[in-house]
């Protein structure tokens, strides 16, 4: 567990890891250069808890204080916390429980639930229903473009499965969703526990808000990257779809990487035009292509169930021919 200024949610975080009804636990927590009380709690709490483990993050940042956490743990099963955060009585062994019944090659995971001292945003709740709902119908990678879809610290592998996919070990920004892809990547299954078992406390010093590690424009090529190298082949016929802030920032991530790419949109003030450089089809045209990779860049709900009714009417599969980038 990174700990980095955590000092006004520390104790109810640690309370609730000491409150697990499974005993058999360890904590690592790094103290990643707090200038207030945190390192004192951690402290005072190792103090008369010998499963409570401290150490100073000799660098600076999550990544170098997960690797050091990691470095100087002992346990079979792995998971993440964040300080700021709650777990719920049951998290550690319904995770561990479901490890143990299914064997390695598998992540678990649960519910998740935000909470906050101030009114929750609509958004917030919409990413908890979405991840969900993912969770509940075991299917997580099929929108891994989309959003990360293992949540960060509601997660729990085999040591071996983690080192198989490279621990802590890569210097990328946002970390945890590099990690999902790579749990992604050397095919761990997701196995889904449908109760809540993390919530997420959300403040307006929470590190996804403020740290520039986790700004949107960091993600697309992220999950670029991973496209290219896990999903395409020379043989497929690349599509962007979706000529809107988003296809164009991806319109420029490819041109940028040389990625020869078709253009489509359904905007007919832009079909038949070139923006950098690249043909707008009308995206009709997809039904008389071949061999499709298509990335799609459209936000709004109701443009998407349009898009899933008419692309599967073409045979086309979500996860598989077509994936959503936002």
């Amino acid at each position: 567990m990174p700990v980095k200024n955590a000092g006004p949610f520390l104790i109810e975080c640690l309370r609730s890891i000491q409150g697990q009804d499974d005993s058999n636990w360890e904590l690592i927590a790094i103290d990643d250069h707090s200038n207030d009380e945190s390192y004192q709690i951690l402290d005072d709490f190792k103090s008369f808890d010998h499963r409570i483990r401290v150490f100073k993050n000799n660098h600076k940042g999550i990544i170098p204080a997960l690797r050091l956490a990691y470095r100087n743990s002992t346990g079979t099963y792995i998971t993440r916390m964040d300080a700021d955060d709650i777990m719920t009585t049951e998290k550690i062994s319904s995770l561990r429980e479901a490890l143990v019944r299914h064997g390695t090659g598998h992540v678990a995971t649960g519910w998740v639930a935000y909470f906050s001292d101030t009114e929750l945003g609509e958004g917030f709740r919409q990413y908890a229903q979405w991840l969900n709902r993912l969770t509940s119908e075991g299917n997580h990678y099929r929108e891994v473009y989309k959003e990360c879809v293992i949540p960060s610290p509601c997660w729990m592998v085999h040591r071996s499965d983690l080192d198989l996919c490279g621990a802590f070990a890569a210097d990328v920004y946002p970390e945890d969703y590099d990690l999902c892809f790579r749990f992604y990547q050397y095919g761990l299954v997701p196995l889904g526990v449908d109760k809540v078992l993390h919530r997420w406390r959300d403040h307006h010093s929470r590190a996804s808000r403020n740290d520039p590690h986790y700004a949107d424009q960091r993600f697309f090529p992220l999950k670029l990257h991973y496209f290219l190298k896990l999903e395409m082949n020379p043989g497929h016929t690349l599509v962007l779809w979706g000529a809107g802030k988003k296809g164009k920032h991806l319109a420029k991530l490819l041109i940028d990487l040389n990625i020869d790419f078709r253009w489509v949109c359904n905007n007919p003030a832009k079909i038949g035009k070139h923006i950098y450089g690249v043909l707008l089809e009308d995206s009709r045209q997809v039904s008389s292509m071949d061999a499709l990779k298509i990335i799609i860049a459209v936000t709004g709900p109701r443009d998407k169930n349009e898009l899933n009714t008419s692309l599967s009417s073409l045979g086309l599969e979500l996860g598989r021919d077509y994936y959503y980038f936002c």
